[in-house]
C-alpha cells in the first residue's frame, strides 16, 4: 500500500490534471451555462489541490464524509477519446467518465487501506469526485437526454 505522502503527492497530480481538462473542456463549449459550470469545476479542482497540499495526516480525522446520489447514468455510456472538434454530449461523456474512474480508483484503494487514517482520506477523495461526478451526469440528464 502505498504511503500517505505517496497518496498525496498523487491526488495533487490528479487534482492539477483534472483542472487543466475542464479549463480545456470549457474553451470548446459554446454555452455560457457549460462554460460556468466547467470554470467552477476547475475552480473546485484548484481547490481540492489546495486543501490536500495544506492538510496533515492529524486534519484526517475532522473530515467529513456524506453519501452523494450517484444517477449511474455514466455506468451505461461508453468512453470516448478526446477531440479538438467534439460534440458537447462526447465532452459530457468524456467528463463524467474520468470522474467514475477517479472515484473508483479511490473506492479500489481505500478497501485496500489497512490504516484507518489512510482509508478515510481516500473515502473523503473518493466523495470529493462522486460530487463531480454527480453534477456532469444532472447535466448530462437536463440538457443531452431531456432533448433526446
Amino acid at each position: 500500500m502505498p504511503t500517505y505522502e505517496e497518496i498525496m503527492n498523487f491526488a495533487v497530480e490528479k487534482e492539477i490534471e483534472a483542472a487543466e481538462l475542464y479549463k480545456k473542456l470549457g474553451g470548446m463549449v459554446e454555452k455560457k451555462s457549460a462554460q460556468v459550470m466547467f470554470s467552477e469545476l476547475m475552480e473546485e479542482e484548484v481547490k481540492h489541490k489546495e486543501f490536500l497540499q495544506d492538510m496533515s495526516k492529524e486534519d484526517i480525522p475532522d473530515l467529513k464524509i456524506k453519501d452523494t446520489p450517484d444517477l449511474k447514468i455514466s455506468d451505461y455510456l461508453v468512453d470516448v477519446e478526446f477531440k479538438p472538434d467534439m460534440e458537447y454530449q462526447d465532452i459530457l461523456i468524456m467528463a463524467m467518465k474520468r470522474e467514475e474512474s477517479s472515484v473508483k480508483l479511490y473506492d479500489d484503494m481505500a478497501s485496500n487501506a489497512s490504516d484507518a487514517k489512510l482509508k478515510k482520506l481516500l473515502n473523503f477523495m473518493s466523495q470529493q469526485e462522486s460530487k463531480h461526478k454527480l453534477r456532469l451526469e444532472s447535466e448530462y440528464d437536463q440538457n443531452v437526454l431531456a432533448e433526446a
